[in-house]
């Protein structure tokens, strides 16, 4: 079984000395999972265990551990070496779309030139016949002095004295990957969603010294419900069981809540900021600039267009048959590329739309937990005082290296002398005290 990711970048993070909720509430797990993993981890990275007087377990990490999963794990490997090579794919895949528009622009216009110079040859020729001679019309086709220059990638070093858009900034993407997002966009921005809300509400958990009302964490929650459940809070059962919390009813008939496994850490830190509500981010239709946006859609129109001019000169099929090789190759794929044609420029507007109505959506989600919040800053004299009550549980339990009653990483024995020195030490202190 190979060590979960999450928990050892909280290791880290943590400076490689953690408990379990230290790691919990600081990569939003499961405890139980958490607790599961660090064990894990531990065997496997060579860590140390260190058990405080009180009974609490501090996991301590060699700051190589990383290095001797790396030797340890096959699996480990392969993941990393396939992150590599994906991103490379992913890379290659982006670019594909724009240059499979190059390409296309580029047959669609020389088929075209093709079957309109031998139409025109043609007729040049019956005129020959007729009157005795003639020059032969070649069609000018003039694609601009720039037309093939900005696939260049220092394109966009150049001057720009012909587009209306502003360049204030070199554009982070280069027009291959700019299609790309003209297309599909740059993913999902809330793609870490639960785990940025986890993370949330243990960094709240945790800046509230592991006790706290329902009131404080429904900012970061959805579906709270109406009526009875939200009267009773069934919405914090996910939060309970998540933590290992535990309900507490004060003598009001009110219910709070704490939780142990958060109230103990390897190292005392002051409270950690967080936002006072949770938000979801708004898709964003590209990231590209506008006028990387604008010169997609104007290749797609030209692609488009292009493709039902060729299809009106295909119509008949006597040219492909005629002039064979290119034009008959360019004829059996027609219908590929007007479809790609099309789609190039469907695809984005029907995300468009969607991108609106789901942007709709999360912006009704985050005003009404901004409510929530806004309602906990305005609270009552009745939710003041449950939140009074809930402070009666709070408790941090900093485990420090002098509180330890054994650690893994020295022997049973020396451990036992050092104990017995430091008894020693306190008897021979308070005796001076004495006297």
């Amino acid at each position: 079984m190979a060590p979960n990711p999450d928990i050892m970048q909280a290791v880290e993070r943590l400076d490689y000395r953690v408990t379990v909720g230290d790691v919990a509430s600081q990569a939003g797990l499961n405890v139980n999972f958490a607790q599961q993993g660090l064990l894990a981890l531990a065997s496997d990275a060579g860590g140390h265990l260190q058990v405080a007087e009180s009974g609490e377990v501090v996991y301590l990490f060699p700051q190589n551990f990383r290095t001797v999963l790396r030797r340890k794990y096959l699996q480990l490997q392969l993941q990393e070496w396939w992150g590599k090579v994906w991103k490379i794919l992913f890379y290659l895949i982006r670019i594909s779309f724009g240059i499979v528009l190059v390409a296309s622009i580029a047959l669609i216009l020389v088929t075209i030139v093709i079957i309109v110079t031998a139409a025109n040859s043609s007729r040049d020729g019956d005129d020959r016949q007729d009157s005795g001679g003639g020059a032969i019309f070649m069609p000018n086709v003039w694609l601009g002095p720039d037309f093939f220059w900005f696939f260049s990638p220092n394109y966009y070093d150049r001057p720009r004295q012909y587009s209306r858009a502003r360049y204030d900034d070199k554009p982070k993407m280069n027009f291959l990957e700019a299609t790309f997002s003209f297309l599909f966009g740059d993913g999902n921005p809330n793609a870490d969603l639960e785990e940025r809300r986890w993370q949330a509400i243990g960094t709240v958990i945790r800046n509230q010294r592991g006790a706290v009302v329902a009131e404080q964490l429904a900012p970061y929650l959805d579906h709270l419900g109406q009526g009875y459940s939200r009267e009773y809070e069934e919405y914090m059962l996910p939060v309970l069981s998540r933590f290992n919390g535990q309900p507490e009813v004060s003598p009001d008939g009110d219910i709070v809540y704490h939780f142990p496994e958060l109230q103990a850490t390897a190292a005392q830190t002051r409270p950690k900021p967080v936002a006072a509500y949770f938000q979801e981010f708004p898709w964003r239709f590209s990231q590209a600039s506008s006028g990387q946006l604008t010169v997609a859609a104007a290749l797609g129109g030209v692609n488009l267009v292009g493709a039902l001019v060729l299809g009106k000169l295909l119509a008949d099929g006597s040219a492909a048959i005629a002039l064979g090789g290119l034009v008959a190759f360019v004829q059996s794929i027609y219908w590929v590329l007007l479809g790609y044609g099309s789609a190039f420029l469907a695809l984005p507007l029907v995300r468009y739309f969607w991108i609106q109505w789901r942007n709709g959506k999360i912006a009704t989600r985050n005003a009404a937990r901004q409510e929530e919040a806004m309602q906990l800053n305005q609270a009552e004299a009745k939710l003041r005082d449950k939140i009074a009550y809930a402070q009666q549980f709070a408790l941090e339990t900093v485990i420090g290296t002098d509180d330890l009653a054994y650690t893994t990483e020295h022997d049973l024995l020396e451990q036992d002398v050092e104990q017995a020195s430091k008894i020693d030490a306190e008897w021979q202190r308070r005796l001076q005290g004495y006297n």
